[in-house]
């Protein structure tokens, strides 16, 4: 048996890592400043997460919802008090798709309503409904399109809103505070107030898809809270369990839980529950938002030096370095001679900057220096 080949490959194979820093096969240390996706918010291998997942596994590493787990009422109060959302109630599960989809679930069950609005260049996941929230019909099948209606709508233009919510049918709007796959776009503290009123006047549950703007990246514990809004669902995963898979969803009061509304096997197991209280104890004692928002700011003065650079995106370590020209080839020699690990996006001229949150600025000068003799290297060849 083979692989189902589905994702392009970079010629590099990790072994192990520690805080920012992952090592391949041949020993070779490459500074990891995306993260797999935003998932490591507290560095590679932390000694608290590796003891507390080795104390947990040496004891349970998993029993179904059906019994007692009080490390998942452990975890939900720490989130709670952490994030400043105390009121909400929690649901675990295993992914950040997941996650979205549960939210739509029960966006629809309290309304009783099928339309869902969601913006251009959204990512909110691959499975079912969460996809056909996904603005890239790529990766929508045919079965996808069965699901109840998605409207796409510019971000930042209100008038399109206000006039797609009178028709009365919407059950969600779902909105990323800063856009990841899409590119980094972020709606407008003007636009996201308005929306949350029009949601309310019009009886629409407002979903903020946090899976990688979540957990402390853009500065603060979630990205909405740079604005001075109260979403009904606030949506998790990525830096949620480090590197374990797992996802949450954050549920306003107003929701009424009934049994068999929702559930999942894996979701909230005793494993998963361990990583994500290391998390937040790592988060809280070593104090990394306030860090995420330093070393920001320090990377948004180096990087203003850039004549090449068009404009920076973003907010706190979810930022994005987007140039006149596509950055496949500047993300390749970082990787393969400077040993950086980037990313990408649907925006092919922006480099995604995605670091653990324990990032230090000197850091971020070993990043800006190999970036220069990128970009003076690929200036002489052109």
């Amino acid at each position: 048996m083979k692989l189902f080949d589905v994702y392009p490959l970079y010629d590099v194979t990790p072994q192990r890592a520690s805080d920012v820093f992952v090592y391949d096969n041949n020993g070779v240390e490459y500074l990891d400043l995306y993260g797999g996706h935003a998932v490591i918010s507290i560095g590679h291998a932390h000694p608290t997460y590796v003891g507390h997942l080795t104390n947990q596994i040496n004891k349970l590493g998993f029993y179904s919802n059906a019994v007692q787990n009080p490390l998942q009422v452990e975890l939900a109060e720490r989130l709670g008090r952490l994030s400043n959302c105390e009121d909400y109630d929690l649901f675990l599960c295993n992914s950040g798709a997941e996650a979205n989809e549960n939210a739509l679930k029960l966006a629809s069950f309290h309304t009783g309503k099928s339309r869902v609005i969601a913006f251009k260049n959204a990512f909110h996941g691959r499975t079912s409904a969460a996809v056909a929230a996904t603005d890239n019909r790529a990766i929508n099948a045919p079965i996808n399109n069965q699901h109840s209606v998605t409207t796409f709508l510019p971000l930042n233009q209100l008038h399109s809103l206000d006039y797609e919510l009178a028709f009365g049918d919407v059950c969600a709007v779902i909105i990323e505070p800063i856009q990841g796959v899409g590119g980094l776009d972020e709606p407008t503290t003007e636009f996201l107030q308005e929306v949350t009123r029009l949601c309310n006047k019009h009886n629409v549950v407002l979903i903020l898809d946090e899976i990688q703007s979540g957990y402390g990246r853009s500065g603060k514990f979630f990205a909405f809270q740079h604005h001075n809004i109260e979403p009904d669902i606030i949506t998790v995963a990525k830096g949620m369990g480090n590197g374990f898979p797992m996802g949450g969803v954050l549920i306003h009061p107003k929701f009424k839980a009934k049994h068999g509304m929702l559930g999942t096997t894996f979701g909230g197991n005793h494993l998963a529950c361990a990583a994500g209280i290391a998390v937040l104890e790592v988060m809280e004692k070593e104090n990394l938002i306030n860090n995420t928002t330093k070393v920001s700011a320090y990377f948004i003065e180096k990087a203003k030096k850039i004549n090449t650079l068009q404009k920076i995106k973003g907010r706190g370590l979810m930022l994005g370095m987007e140039f006149e020209q596509p950055v496949s080839e500047i993300r390749k020699e970082l990787i393969y001679e400077k040993h950086i690990f980037t990313g990408g996006s649907a925006n092919k001229n922006l480099l995604r900057i995605l670091p653990p949150l324990t990032i230090k600025e000197h850091h971020i000068d070993q990043f800006f220096t190999a970036l220069d003799d990128v970009l003076k290297n690929q200036k002489q060849n052109e």
